[in-house]
């Protein structure tokens, strides 16, 4: 299994590496840029190549033109990849995303079922829709049983399609082409650190290298991303292209890189086909185009470079888009997302559930009244876990973490007090605008918290912020960072694995049978279980079970080499 998994990474390495190479080798940016670029270009190329064997049911065979694709691709940009890794910046990515990927695997390795909170379903739910795109299924399928087609936009479960099309189609395939694109999205938020950098220092691009290695470190203790790398959906997927949006979208004004604006519209459209939580983003992105465009607004040049730019993103958005007009018509294409049809019976309850959904994401449930027999278990660690978990996933303070939120608010007022007046304005209407609008575009009530379904890439880009402030705290707060985040790894990593996994079962209570252990667990975390085994689906970490503790050693002995890494001041490059 060991060199399965390596040859599978090797080979999805190889696909988002070379597919659209040769487009962005061509893009006069800077190596860094070029390289989330790259990998964007070939994601969306993957999708592109799978989606025409869908539609035109071609034979599956036509799916190995993208690994010869990828070898001419790279082979043709063979130059600018070498000035890729001659980069500081870039090689360090490079290496960083390697770490990222490596410990998101290996805490998928230690997956025995899917639990935590009330996430039960969605997992299968997106497997099936890969079979679906694989063995075209009937169109008027119900995944789970009453998700419709068109409810979720398709470009992961394509390319996940693709990507087993190549390997093997079982489900531990399926969650590891999922983990490791997910892992993808550091690449975008490593290429942002540069842009919140204090100072002179944003314009160097050796100056990124130590704060990368910060924001490595984040990301590796951050209950939310390991959740959320292992757990077969797609939401960190579209993180990925909407932070890479993002830093295009900030890009539009420099005249070294006159190719920004659509590359913010394609990873934009991009990500709308990867999830619709990019909607909120999307809305406030198109508004600081124009917004930062008004002095320009008599220009032709602006015009044209605006229209262009907008083609590029419908163009993406038309080949989901366009296929389900034609196929379900306006209704069955835009009407059937739970945005639309868990909304209340009228626009005042509509509201007011609404509202509610913002004060219950932003308070955490031990300063409220919530419904805890919604968790009843006899397992005490699984009951602590769903304590943790309620926190650190939906919680729009905890999510951060434990104490990271408040060091990023921190710092983010200690940047704010520097700069002027209406650009803090901007950012920060810019940032509670998406936070809302994350929140209230969810269709249902739902009283513990939504932070998960569209706030992730905003996470994200906490922590990316965090990581280029590091060095400017004071030593108190950086100190405080480290307490919490050692709380987090423990309270948020380790025991939602450890519960994950059945290791604490194994160790706390080994007279337990196997079913009493099951039955021990919350009613939510039995249905994934039960799942699990009826549907016949074993898992990646199934093949990897009589290695956990050597899987644990290895992921603690990469912690403590990245914290090292990251405590180093002054490596050389």
């Amino acid at each position: 299994m060991i060199a399965d998994t390596l040859g599978s990474v090797l080979l999805f390495t190889l696909l988002l590496a070379g597919v659209g190479w040769p487009l962005a080798a061509r893009l006069a940016c800077t190596p860094a840029e070029r390289l989330v670029a790259g990998v964007a270009l070939s994601w969306f190329g993957v999708f592109l190549v799978a989606w025409v064997v869908y539609v035109a049911a071609l034979p599956h065979v036509v799916f190995w033109l993208l690994p010869l694709a990828a070898v001419a691709g790279a082979a043709v940009g063979g130059r600018a990849w070498r000035d890729v890794w001659r980069d500081p910046a870039a090689r360090e990515m490079i290496v960083a995303q390697g770490v990222v990927t490596a410990w998101s695997i290996g805490w998928l390795a230690l997956v025995a079922t899917y639990s935590g909170g009330a996430w039960v379903g969605d997992w299968f739910g997106h497997m099936q829709r890969t079979d679906f795109f694989l063995t075209r299924g009937p169109r008027d399928v119900l995944f789970n049983g009453f998700d419709a087609l068109t409810s979720r936009p398709p470009l992961a479960n394509v390319v996940f399609g693709a990507f087993l099309a190549l390997t093997r189609s079982d489900f531990a395939h399926y969650q590891l082409s999922s983990t490791f694109l997910g892992s993808l999205a550091f690449l975008p938020a490593a290429l942002l650190v540069r842009r919140f950098l204090p100072g002179t220092a944003a314009s160097n691009s050796d100056a990124a290298r130590p704060a990368i290695r910060i924001l490595v470190a984040l990301f590796l203790v951050s209950p939310m991303f390991a959740q959320n790398a292992t757990f077969a959906w797609t939401k960190l997927h579209a993180a990925f292209f909407t932070l890479a949006s993002f830093h295009f979208l900030l890009r539009t004004s420099a005249p070294d890189f006159p190719r920004a604006g659509i590359l913010c519209a394609v990873t934009l459209g991009a990500a709308l086909l990867t999830h619709y939580s990019a909607g909120p983003y999307a809305l406030v992105f198109a508004v600081v185009w124009i917004a930062r465009g008004a002095g320009r607004w008599r220009e032709a040049a602006w015009w044209r470079e605006t229209l262009v730019a907008a083609a590029a993103g419908f163009a993406v958005l038309a080949t989901w888009f366009g296929w389900a007009l034609a196929v379900y018509g306006p209704k069955g294409t835009f009407l059937t997302n739970s945005s639309v049809t868990d909304k209340a019976a009228t626009a005042g309850a509509q509201v007011l559930a609404a509202l509610l959904n913002v004060r219950d994401t932003l308070v955490p449930h031990f300063l409220r009244e919530v419904n805890w027999a919604f968790f009843l278990q006899q397992s005490p660690w699984g009951w602590w876990r769903d304590w943790f978990f309620q926190l650190y996933q939906i919680n729009f303070v905890f999510i951060f973490g434990s104490v990271a939120w408040l060091v990023i608010l921190v710092a983010l007022r200690s940047a704010g007090a520097a700069a002027p007046g209406r650009i803090r304005a901007a950012w920060t209407a810019g940032l509670v605008t998406i936070a809302v609008l994350g929140v209230m575009v969810h269709g249902g009530r739902d009283g513990w918290g939504l932070a998960h379904i569209c706030l992730q890439p905003l996470v994200l880009l906490g922590l990316v912020f965090l990581a280029a402030r590091w060095e400017t705290l004071a030593p108190g707060w950086r100190r405080l960072a480290i307490a919490g985040a050692t709380a987090d790894v423990a309270l948020g990593i380790l025991l939602q694995f450890g519960a994950q996994s059945f290791l604490l079962d194994q160790w706390f209570a080994p007279h337990r049978t196997p079913a009493e252990t099951f039955a021990s667990y919350s009613p939510h975390a039995l249905v994934n279980w039960r799942a699990k085994l009826h549907f016949r689906r074993p898992f990646f970490g199934d093949a990897y079970a009589a290695y956990d503790v050597v899987i644990l050693a290895l992921l603690a002995l990469l912690l403590v080499l990245v914290l090292w890494r990251a405590n180093r001041r002054h490596a050389r490059a």
